[in-house]
């Protein structure tokens, strides 16, 4: 890390971004880990999550995104309209305080307190902090920078991740107050073999989110589920250009919901801006 110090700014930063967005992709081995039964792959789901300062991940995908998804009271999914820039701001700072929320009511049904060693969340935060310390200590304060960096980076990527998703698509609410339950309908889905090799079939979203517990190499592809202009990569760009992004996938999502803009998850006030502009398509 000597070396790394004499590195010009952008230098140190690409590389920082460089590393984090590598171990953004390693969240995806933490997504399915988080999802499997047994106490050791959950455990190693933790540690990947920990690695890039996410641990409140898997308590919040599981237990959060997972009963949420596609509605309005989701942080974890992006709406008609919201830019990624905007969605980013609503989801990071939404999936931890949920994260913490729903870890506070797990250890209060147990009868325990928020803080101590049963707490999955501050476990997790433990590693990345134990890490943090380990490599600042080995390599020096030069490191800090870096890690900070490095987060983000990963946590951004989840974050496009998360946003490509479920952009737009609604689950319907009953009378009773509920929503139906999650369907394949409820979330993008692609079928392109590298990126899905690359991230361990996550594109095969709307077979994830019916069936939560099929493992990644079973799960399956299907020609009427929602279809997304391209791989997870691919529709990051178009992300990164809001305007690219809106006029590719909006009409989808409206022809998705059938032109009834009740039937899809939009940015609250645009509404009946939308309601316009299809109703003359």
């Amino acid at each position: 890390m000597a070396a790394t110090a004499n590195l010009p700014v952008w230098a140190y930063v690409s590389l920082a971004l460089s590393a984090g967005a590598a171990s953004g992709g390693g969240l995806a081995v933490g997504h399915e880990l988080g999802h499997k039964l047994n106490a050791l792959d959950r455990w190693g789901g933790k540690l990947v999550c920990a690695l890039t300062g996410y641990g409140h991940f898997c308590i919040e995908h599981n237990r959060g995104h997972h009963s949420h998804v596609a509605t309005p009271e989701d942080c974890a999914s992006a709406r008609l309209g919201e830019s990624v820039y905007a969605f980013a701001v609503r989801e990071i700072p939404g999936a931890a305080r949920r994260g913490w929320q729903l870890e506070r009511l797990r250890l209060r049904q147990k009868g325990f307190g928020f803080w101590n060693l049963r707490n999955d969340i501050l476990q997790g935060y433990a590693i990345t902090l134990a890490v943090a310390v380990i490599l600042a200590s080995l390599l020096g304060w030069i490191v800090l920078p870096f890690l900070l960096i490095h987060h983000f980076a990963g946590w951004l990527q989840l974050t496009f991740a998360n946003y490509v998703e479920h952009y737009g698509l609604k689950r319907k609410k009953r009378d009773n107050g509920r929503y139906e339950p999650c369907a394949p309908r409820h979330s993008w889905n692609t079928n392109h073999i590298v990126s899905n090799l690359m991230l361990f079939h996550l594109q095969r979203h709307s077979d994830h989110h019916a069936n939560p517990l099929r493992p990644y190499q079973a799960l399956r592809d299907f020609e009427e589920l929602p279809r997304l202009p391209s791989g997870y990569p691919g529709c990051f760009v178009m992300a990164v250009i809001p305007p690219w992004w809106r006029r590719v996938m909006d009409p989808k999502v409206m022809r998705w919901a059938g032109g009834d803009i009740d039937k899809a998850n939009v940015v609250p006030g645009a509404e009946s801006r939308y309601a316009g502009r299809f109703a003359l398509q």
